[in-house]
């Protein structure tokens, strides 16, 4: 199986959210930080399909998992 390596800027562009690091490095100062409890795929500022995107991630333990891990922790 092959897998693809994705990068925070693959999956900014996934979420159909602005993809360069700059954009990135001032998404994740404007929204963060999270309240403790709220697990990154339960934040209110995403849309639905976002967030369902965030869940399946995880869920499936696919190739953006990791990814999202990472933005969890960047966000918090």
């Amino acid at each position: 199986m092959d897998s693809h390596v994705h990068t925070m800027s693959d999956l900014f562009a996934q979420l159909g959210l602005p993809d360069q690091p700059e954009q990135i490095d001032h998404f994740i100062e404007s929204e963060g930080p999270l309240d403790p409890n709220t697990h990154v795929a339960d934040a209110d500022l995403w849309s639905e399909s976002q967030a369902a995107f965030l869940k399946e991630a995880l869920q499936n333990d696919s190739d953006w998992a990791e990814l999202v891990d990472q933005l969890n922790m960047d966000l918090h």
